[in-house]
C-alpha cells in the first residue's frame, strides 16, 4: 500500500509545483519507509519513469518532433543559426539542453550536500514555505506575453538546479522564473514539462545504476509496476490540472499549500 500511496505522491507533485522531492522525503517518516530496503531504490526509479512517460503521452508530437528535428539537423550540421532561427523544434531542444546546464554543474558538485537534506523534515518544511513564496509572487506578473531565449532558458535552468533541494518545486521554480520573465503562461508550463523530460530520465538512470544486482521477488515486482502505472496516471492528471490552473493565473492555490505543509512539517516533525 505504501509503494501505491508513493507513486501517487510522485505522479502528482512531479508536475504540481508542490515539490515530488519534498514531499517523498516527508513520506519517509510518516510512513515508516525504510529507505534502505531492497526494493525501495528500484521503486523510486520506476514511479519516475512512470512521471517521464506521463510527459510523453501528453506532449508526444512535441517530443516526437523534438527527437526528429534535432536528429536532423545534427546529422548534417549545416547553418546551425538558421536552423535555430525557423525550425522552432529544434529551437525547443537546444533551450532545454541550456537549461541542463546549470542543473548538471549542481549535481556535479552539490549532490552529497543536497542528499543531507533528504533526512532533515525540518528543511524540507522551510523549503516548501520558500517555494509557497516563489509562487505568491507570481501574482504581481499579471499579463506575461514573452518568449523563451537563450537567456531566459539558463535562468529557467539555475532554477531547476535550486529545485534539486528537497522542498523547492521543480515545476514551480521553473514556472515561476519563466513568469518573472514575462513569459507566456501556458508556454511556461509547457516549457517546464518539456525540459523535465531529460533530467526524470537521467535520474531514474543514475538512481538505478546498481539494479541489477538487486534481488526483488515477483510479488515485489507487482507492486513496483502496479506503482508505476499510478504515476503515469496521476502524472498525466498533474499536467492537465497544472496547465489549466497556470493559464487562470491561480498559482496562488499552490502557494497556500506549499506554505502550509510547510509550516505543519515545521511543527509536527
Amino acid at each position: 500500500m505504501e509503494a501505491i500511496l508513493l507513486g501517487l505522491i510522485q505522479g502528482l507533485t512531479e508536475f504540481l509545483p508542490v515539490s515530488s522531492s519534498g514531499h517523498l522525503a516527508l513520506a519517509k517518516p510518516i510512513l515508516g519507509i525504510d529507505a534502505e530496503a531492497g526494493h525501495f531504490t528500484t521503486l523510486v526509479v520506476f514511479v519516475h519513469l512512470g512521471t517521464a512517460l506521463s510527459v510523453i503521452s501528453a506532449y508526444r508530437q512535441q517530443v516526437g518532433a523534438i527527437v526528429f528535428q534535432t536528429a536532423r539537423v545534427l546529422i548534417a550540421p549545416k547553418k546551425l543559426s538558421i536552423e535555430f532561427s525557423r525550425n522552432e523544434s529544434f529551437r525547443q531542444a537546444v533551450q532545454i539542453g541550456i537549461t541542463l546546464i546549470p542543473t548538471g554543474i549542481a549535481y556535479i558538485f552539490m549532490k552529497e550536500a543536497i542528499d543531507n537534506f533528504f533526512d532533515r523534515p525540518h528543511w524540507v518544511g522551510a523549503l516548501l514555505i520558500a517555494t509557497g513564496l516563489l509562487l505568491s509572487l507570481t501574482l504581481f506578473r499579471k499579463t506575461p506575453k514573452g518568449r523563451i531565449t537563450i537567456i531566459k532558458s539558463l535562468i529557467i535552468g539555475t532554477a531547476q538546479a535550486f529545485a534539486m533541494l528537497p522542498g523547492i518545486s521543480r515545476s514551480g521554480a521553473t514556472i515561476a522564473a519563466a513568469i518573472y520573465m514575462n513569459v507566456d503562461r501556458e508556454q511556461a508550463a509547457r516549457f517546464s514539462f518539456l525540459m523535465a523530460l531529460p533530467v526524470i530520465l537521467a535520474g531514474a538512470l543514475l538512481e538505478g545504476r546498481d539494479l541489477l544486482g538487486s534481488n526483488i521477488n515477483s510479488a515485489q515486482w507487482r507492486v513496483i509496476l502496479l506503482a508505476t502505472l499510478v504515476a503515469y496516471l496521476s502524472g498525466l492528471l498533474a499536467i492537465r490540472l497544472v496547465i489549466h490552473v497556470v493559464k487562470r493565473g491561480k498559482l496562488q492555490y499552490f502557494a497556500a499549500y506549499c506554505l502550509v505543509a510547510g509550516t505543519l512539517a515545521l511543527i509536527l516533525l
